[in-house]
């Protein structure tokens, strides 16, 4: 991830688009300010820059030349990510993001805080979906603001919206599909495509190969790269939501199964499911007072149906997809090398 300085450097080009950002907020009121720190602390503590990392590498993997004015372009993803985890803790009624309240708790906060009239916690839901709007907002204008020339961007144009069409509807499938009870592995691995995997990796990487101009050959690679890779991520999110360390997610244990998403973890087991096991996944997921025992009681189901196992080696399989895809294609030997490298970060989750 720091290969290039790139860390850094996205998050300099971040400080300073934030900070014109404040004075902007602050010359149109001072209750703004909320908005501005609120949006400075989401995006500046904390994330992986995997985004950015990818359409960097990817520019530079279609013969792209190093420049500040691409790094603050690629880093303007950081933004339709923001919007995405705003908006989904919202849906999802998280409490907590990155070990840091979500940022319709923070309002909510604010609101008790400061003996506001009103309903906190409706204050503070209107108050994410305004903030995660406007993160999308600015993506559109970090990115067309940022020097990289109008042809390149000109390019970089369809891709970028096509992201952001493709994250939003995948939103929209992955609220629809638990109240529809879609438990299907197909309707699950389409979830984790559109919500997730295509504005992981493909489409920043196309993003990347469209600045620099890259041929059809380069673009289908990346494709055939990203597209597979972005799905193992997903895939490791969804096992991460049930089984990982509260310390590493930066949420409560067990949150995935009180949200009751069908991922392709859980479709998995109910296609494996004996009627009884059906019948405690069908009462426990979606129930948001589930306690530690009845968490665990669905962890040991879904690893006796074998669906753990299952992911696991679906998540490699599609690993290896990627990198079969990436040996085929004209990139550029150091794109290449990280491109491997963040593949198997995306994976492990090392990042």
């Amino acid at each position: 991830m720091d290969r290039a300085g790139l860390r850094p450097r996205v998050d300099q080009a971040l400080s300073v688009f934030l900070a014109g950002q404040r004075a902007r907020l602050l010359s149109i009121d001072d209750a703004l300010a909320d908005v501005a720190d609120a949006l400075e602390a989401f995006v500046l503590r904390g994330g992986k820059r995997l985004r950015p990392a990818f359409a960097y590498w990817g520019f530079r993997g279609a013969g792209g030349a190093d420049s500040e004015q691409v790094v603050t372009a690629v880093a303007a993803l950081e933004w339709v990510q923001a919007a995405a985890l705003i908006h989904d803790d919202l849906m999802d009624r998280s409490d907590t993001r990155r070990g840091e309240p979500s940022v319709h708790r923070r309002f909510a906060g604010r609101h008790k805080t400061a003996g506001w009239h009103g309903d906190g916690d409706h204050f503070g839901d209107n108050a994410a979906v305004l903030l995660g709007d406007l993160a999308l907002v600015w993506s559109d204008e970090m990115l067309h603001g940022s020097g990289a020339g109008l042809e390149a961007l000109a390019r970089a144009r369809t891709v970028f919206d096509e992201m952001r069409t493709e994250v939003t509807v995948g939103q929209y499938l992955d609220v629809l599909t638990p109240v529809t009870r879609d438990t299907s592995l197909e309707r699950a691995a389409k979830v984790a495509r559109y919500k997730a995997a295509k504005y992981t990796i493909e489409r920043p990487l196309l993003l990347g190969a469209a600045l620099a101009g890259a041929s059809e050959q380069v673009t289908s690679v990346y494709s055939g790269y990203g597209l597979p890779l972005g799905e193992a991520f997903q895939f490791r999110d969804d096992v991460l939501g049930v089984f990982g360390d509260p310390g590493q997610t930066g949420k409560p244990a067990g949150d995935d199964l009180r949200e009751g998403k069908r991922t392709y973890l859980i479709a998995a087991a109910y296609e494996k499911a004996n009627a009884t096991d059906r019948t405690e996944l069908d009462r426990g997921l979606g129930d948001p007072e589930l306690d530690e025992t009845a968490v665990q009681r669905l962890r040991d189901i879904i690893v006796e149906t074998g669906a753990l196992d299952r992911t696991e080696a679906h998540i490699k399989a599609l690993y290896e997809a990627a990198l079969t895809a990436l040996e085929k294609g004209d990139v550029a030997d150091e794109a290449r090398t990280v491109l491997e490298e963040l593949a198997d970060a995306a994976t492990r989750r090392a990042v």
